[in-house]
């Protein structure tokens, strides 16, 4: 089944650095949907037009539906849209206002929709679902973005509708982060309490544990949950032994987990003065608030993760009205 072509796809990152985080390229690319975000897309359209049960009738005449943003913010859901007619509504067709993650005021036209109004009419809130939810995603990111200009943010896997919440995240300016388990080595604080032998302690632990990383596999991206400062100094003294040894230049991100910025600045401080801030990448997680990111950009983290990009955020308001048909 092909697919159509989206304008402005993976155009939304707006000043987005390379980092190990942005997964992107694993969604979107060569100017199409990868097949990785394309089986994510279609369980998920699937599943929400199997539970509406056939919606209903209605009349087979055709007609013009047009979606209405009652908000301003960033749309997000075009690649979506466009499968979920493909799979299921394929006598409709879209004509779209705004590219993906661009902007949108109050009483903008997002998307001419045309095709027999039974159809319209089935897939009417499924797509009002599916644009509301990952535009409010992106919105809320772009904030987000915005409020910590010059690090950034990424999600977490905190996630409700998964590969969707990435990408929405990723529209509006985001960082996606691991996309899955398998996504990227993570060693958190439960993955080095396990691998502990004996007395060694935690210190201990981390130093041996990084020092076994095959770093031919997982140099791109690594991350070590720590909790301290010294547990950071540890991670960043094995990492940059194992640099050394191999005459690699990845860094290793240390995610300091439940740390506030006052202590991430401790962190910034202890690694800069060791010689070893320039092979680690710091992200701040946990109690990352809106309101407290001027703390993290004065602490010196490259980047915070949060799930309140993308949980409990409220949908862009949209409506759609059925113009007169054939």
């Amino acid at each position: 089944m092909s697919f159509r072509t989206i304008q402005g796809g993976a155009a939304a990152r707006r000043g987005v650095a390379k980092l190990p985080h942005d997964r992107s390229d694993l969604l979107w690319s060569g100017g199409e949907p990868t097949a990785l975000f394309l089986d994510s897309i279609d369980r998920w359209v699937d599943a929400m037009v199997a539970d509406e049960h056939g919606g209903g009738t209605g009349p087979d005449r055709f007609v013009e539906a047009s979606i209405t943003a009652k908000a301003v913010g960033f749309l997000c859901g075009r690649p979506i849209a466009d499968r979920l007619l493909e799979r299921h509504f394929p006598e409709c067709s879209a004509r779209w206002g705004p590219n993906e993650g661009g902007s949108v005021r109050e009483g903008d036209t997002v998307v001419v929709l045309y095709g027999p109004a039974n159809d319209i009419l089935r897939l009417e809130r499924v797509l009002l679902n599916l644009l509301g939810r990952l535009s409010g995603i992106a919105t809320n990111t772009s904030k987000w973005a915005a409020a910590a200009h010059p690090i950034l943010v990424a999600a977490t896997r905190k996630t409700e509708w998964g590969v969707l919440d990435k990408w929405a995240v990723f529209s509006g300016g985001g960082l996606t982060h691991r996309l899955d388990r398998g996504d990227a080595l993570m060693l958190k604080e439960n993955d080095l309490t396990a691998m502990t032998e004996g007395d060694e302690g935690d210190l201990g632990a981390i130093q041996r544990v990084v020092s076994s990383i095959d770093m031919d596999e997982h140099a791109g991206f690594t991350v070590v949950e720590v909790q301290s400062v010294e547990q950071s100094v540890a991670a960043a003294v094995a990492w940059d032994s194992l640099q050394n040894t191999r005459g690699g230049d990845e860094k290793l991100v240390l995610l300091l987990d439940n740390m506030d910025a006052a202590g991430a600045g401790e962190v910034q401080h202890a690694l800069s003065k060791a010689d070893l801030r320039q092979c680690c990448i710091l992200e701040g997680s946990g109690g990352v608030f809106l309101e407290s990111l001027g703390d993290w950009i004065e602490s010196g983290v490259d980047l915070v993760s949060s799930s309140a990009l993308n949980r409990g955020v409220a949908p862009l308001d949209m409506s759609m009205l059925i113009e007169e048909g054939e």
